[in-house]
């Protein structure tokens, strides 16, 4: 669990899942993750956020807001997929309930999140990538003082060549 001012960011509960599905399926989010999503692929993503926090320490985590125990979305760790041309490293990732844009959260979650990660692993760098489109990632990246690495960009593989986030953009969060 990792504790801010304003947030928990913490391992996901059985009373997640609805919430969750009803932020992934929301027309404003899925679309930004490679979506839309179903409620049922929301489900599948928090066992394996599940699956993987026990297994490597690392994952995604809820975002649980401390004014009102609200979920509003995910932040956290994962090895970045070993699929050529994904630069290859530990990457933060988030998404938050559109309800909660521009409110901080994001930066407020990762910030932690990236100092988590520094503490507890040896990584040289934390990376975060995100379609060329998605302005608002991007601005979050910066700032977080994240380091635009463009020689390192790259299109994502699992998205068909006409889809509008393929090509994807890298920032580097170097370690401090």
């Amino acid at each position: 669990m990792i504790e801010t001012e304003r947030l928990i960011l913490r391992a996901w509960r059985e009373s997640d899942r609805e919430p969750y599905a009803d932020i992934m399926i929301d027309a404003e989010v899925g679309p930004w993750l490679g979506g839309p999503f179903t409620r049922q692929q929301a489900y599948e993503r928090v066992e394996r956020f599940t699956a993987s926090l026990a297994e490597t320490g690392l994952g995604r985590l809820a975002i649980e807001r401390k004014a009102d125990g609200r979920l509003i979305g995910h932040c956290g760790l994962a090895h970045a997929p070993d699929t050529k041309p994904v630069p290859q490293g530990l990457e933060i990732g988030w998404a938050l309930a559109p309800d909660a844009w521009g409110s901080g959260y994001a930066v407020e979650a990762a910030r932690a999140v990236i100092a988590d990660g520094f503490a507890r692993t040896d990584a040289a760098e934390i990376l975060a990538f995100t379609g060329t489109a998605n302005l608002r990632s991007q601005a979050v990246m910066r700032r977080l003082g994240m380091l635009r690495a463009a020689e390192r960009d790259f299109d994502h593989p699992l998205l068909a060549a006409e889809h509008p986030l393929r090509r994807h953009i890298v920032y580097v969060a170097p370690r401090p």
